[in-house]
């Protein structure tokens, strides 16, 4: 079983329970050493003491806080042990929430929370009950030397836990606006049959990360000896019709007769103001 991150109680009214936090995800990518260019020695970072002028063996570093210019207090663990919330070790469910109504933009990283020993019950009926209502549950957890505001929600085996940036962390552009009043049906329509024609189900094992798999290849091919050859360059002309754009989309991406029937349906679209027109002109 994976390293736990985060070990404690669960609490919601009086019902309380224990569990363990495990990272869900993390990001994978390439690193690469620093070399010295001239022999391609690593290159070693080291810890330097300015006012003794000569290099520190770790032990010997501790936290320092500035709080004027110059000035630092230094603060060790057992101090930041004493002020830490009860939320080091109890996560206590605040409210609950429809689903519908968290924004994505405000989670953060991603944890599996598990049941420990002797919770197996009301962890599950926790879940099935959230599973059932659509609710989102709403805590506070203290980890990584910070008290965070987490949702918790079922997932697709038990119950994933999100960190969730504050408000004040989330970016509010106001130039970040939508103006619909411009779309013609005709052109919603087609972007309609465009968007369903490339509907497929959410199969993230389909998806890898194109440049760290090139940079792997590149990396073979210097060890080997070969020379590396360059990604080739993707020109992307800027649409002038954007009616145009999505028929010769859907045509590629539909079969003849298909692309065939499509137009057809946009025809009729086009055409149904029209026909409306006309019965209102003969009706008058």
């Amino acid at each position: 079983m994976a390293t736990s991150i985060w070990k404690g109680h669960l609490t919601f009214g009086l019902v309380s329970f224990p569990v363990r936090l495990f990272t869900a995800a993390r990001s994978e990518s390439i690193s690469f050493n620093q070399l010295h260019k001239h022999d391609g020695s690593r290159i070693k970072q080291m810890t330097f003491c300015a006012a003794e002028d000569k290099p520190i063996p770790r032990s010997e570093i501790v936290k320092g806080y500035e709080y004027e210019k110059g000035k630092y207090v230094v603060i060790d663990d057992e101090d930041i042990k004493k002020v830490a919330p009860k939320t080091a070790k109890v996560m206590e469910i605040q409210e609950f929430v429809k689903g519908g109504q968290v924004d994505p933009v405000f989670l953060e990283s991603s944890y599996y929370m598990a049941p420990d020993e002797g919770g197996e019950k009301p962890y599950s009926l926790l879940f099935e009950t959230l599973r059932q209502t659509g609710y989102f549950g709403i805590a506070k957890v203290a980890m990584h030397n910070r008290e965070h505001v987490v949702i918790l929600r079922p997932g697709e085996r038990g119950m994933v836990l999100h960190t969730m940036y504050y408000a004040d962390e989330v970016r509010r552009t106001d130039e970040f606006r939508v103006d619909a009043t411009s779309l013609k049906d005709k052109e919603l329509a087609l972007a309609r049959m465009l968007v369903e024609s490339l509907a497929g189900e959410f199969e993230p094992e389909k998806y890898s990360d194109a440049y760290r798999d090139n940079l792997r290849k590149m990396i073979d091919s210097k060890v080997a000896g070969q020379e590396v050859i360059a990604t080739p360059e993707t020109h992307m002309a800027p649409v002038i019709d954007i009616m145009e754009a999505l028929r010769k989309s859907l045509e590629m991406r539909k079969p003849p007769m298909v692309a065939t029937a499509a137009a057809g349906s946009l025809e009729a679209a086009e055409d149904a103001p029209v026909a409306k027109r006309g019965r209102k002109a003969k009706a008058g």
